[in-house]
């Protein structure tokens, strides 16, 4: 018998830990669950996913608002928002979702929460405050925070992340972003649709980097059309605080100097791993900037503490975060060697359209130097996205040489739900002529998930091969009518 006060100690009540928490509880196990914070949720309910979205959705409302005449409607011109009125729904959102996160439900399932920061003293032991934890296993699940440049005079400068953003007073006439991953443009299109003139400075050629450039362009030019300014390949020099009105002087691909004034400044380049006052070193535990080090059963490199979430560095979703806190569990609570497998791991920005993706795309693929095909189909031929005004984007599969998926990027309306179907067909390697004989209720958006995996199959129903046989079986006489045909 062990001298450990409990089976298992999670630092970290974000998606992760309270994923192993809530699980290794309700499997017996006596957890204890240390956090900083005043609330449980992480930063995904506080300040990430869930006021972003809620954010999102107003911007949406209010946009759809100003286009009656799209969709046959009178042409209104409602009143400036009141950004004040947004966060305070926001808040009730985010307040609403709190009850499933809060600490009297998860001491109702048996975990023990305690407040305050947590610092390893040994491999087994965890001090807070002046009381001392010990555990058979530990979970390290603190998740990360926004990243802050190394830029001249920014430290001088008023700026907001994505801790500040959802609780402004009023809507910035201006606001300037750096970066253009997932947050930055979403926040982008959302504070552009409100009624805020947004400009983008990103240091690379293209947006949200990590996707196919097609598909990012074709966002690009979305947002450009609701009047989004975007500065590509340029680096920021310095900046300047006039008069508190922060102000970049940015440096162009052709080395022009430009100066760009804005009323907010919003910071959105990536994350950094919460590793501060941890005291990794006397658990034994291996790190560096971009996260603790992890192996494939997301142990550490003392074998008893895991890590999971945003803190490896690795793949910063809260979905991601979710189901590694199910990998711990496996390998923590019921002793089995359960491998992470990212294979069909799905995500999705939410600007509109929408950008899903899972699987390789043809930026991942040619870096593995994987042969592939694409087999693309255009919402525009899609019934359901024209009867509802949303027909940009399209889907794209991408096969291997013996016509297996390899990966589905979703650009269009609702394309992180129109991605659960892959999730289920991939994961449980449904064939893909499954799907394409599937039958789909009309008119949906839904249908392009078929028509995509049928126009896979057609070519060999419809081949030649298939025309001559039936020919010669059944004497079939051929086309009826040809373009030629007067």
């Amino acid at each position: 018998m062990s001298d450990y006060e409990y089976d298992l100690g999670v630092i970290g009540g974000g998606a992760a830990g309270l994923t192993v928490a809530a699980g290794a509880s309700q499997l017996g196990a006596k957890v204890v669950l240390l956090e900083k914070e005043e609330a449980l949720g992480g930063d995904c309910l506080h300040f990430g996913c869930v006021p972003s979205k809620t954010l999102i959705k107003s911007a949406k409302v209010f946009h759809l608002m100003k286009n009656g005449p799209v969709f046959g409607l009178p042409k209104i011109q409602p009143p400036p928002v009141s950004f004040a009125r947004i966060a305070a729904h926001i808040a009730e959102v985010r307040q609403k979702i709190q009850k499933h996160d809060s600490e009297e439900r998860f001491c109702g399932l048996g975990v023990q929460v305690v407040k305050g920061k947590a610092c390893f003293t040994s491999p087994h032991s965890v001090a807070l405050d002046d009381r001392t934890f010990t555990a058979r296993h530990w979970v390290i699940a603190t998740g990360s925070s926004p990243a802050v440049p190394d830029i001249e005079g920014l430290e001088s400068t008023p700026f907001l992340t994505n801790k500040d953003l959802f609780t402004l007073d009023c809507l910035p006439g201006s606001l300037i972003i750096l970066g253009a991953g997932p947050v930055a443009v979403e926040m982008a299109q959302a504070f552009a649709r409100l009624g805020s003139r947004v400009s983008v400075v990103q240091r690379s050629g293209q947006i949200l980097s990590k996707e196919d450039k097609d598909l990012a362009d074709r966002i690009m030019e979305s947002l450009k059309f609701e009047g989004i300014e975007f500065y590509l390949n340029s680096s920021v020099s310095r900046v300047n605080s006039v008069h508190g009105v922060p102000e970049l002087v940015i440096k162009n691909e052709n080395s022009e100097q430009i100066r760009l004034k804005g009323e907010k400044l919003l910071i959105a380049l990536g994350r950094k791993p919460n590793l501060e006052g941890l005291g990794l070193e006397k658990a034994g535990v291996e790190y560096s900037s971009k996260g603790i080090t992890v192996d494939n059963r997301l142990r550490t490199s003392n074998k008893h503490i895991f890590a999971a979430g945003d803190i490896t560095g690795q793949y910063q979703f809260t979905h991601a975060a979710g189901y590694e806190g199910g990998v711990v569990l496996a390998n923590t609570i019921f002793r089995l060697p359960k491998k992470a497998d990212y294979t069909w791991l799905p995500w999705c920005t939410y600007t509109d359209p929408e950008l899903a993706s899972m699987g390789l795309n043809e930026k991942r693929a040619r870096q593995k130097n994987i042969e592939y095909k694409v087999w693309q189909e255009e919402f525009s031929e899609n019934d359901r996205a024209l009867t509802e005004g949303q027909s940009r984007g399209c889907i794209k599969m991408l096969v291997d040489s013996n016509e297996r998926p390899l990966g589905v990027q979703i650009l269009g309306p609702q394309a992180g739900d129109l991605l659960g179907e892959w999730v289920a067909v991939l994961n449980a390697k449904v064939k893909i002529s499954t799907l394409a004989s599937s039958v789909h209720p009309y008119p949906t958006l839904a249908e392009i998930n078929k028509k995509v995996a049928g126009d896979l199959m057609a070519q060999k129903l419809f081949s030649e091969k298939i025309k001559k046989g039936l020919k010669l079986i059944f004497n079939t006489k051929g086309r009826a009518c040809t373009p030629e045909q007067p």
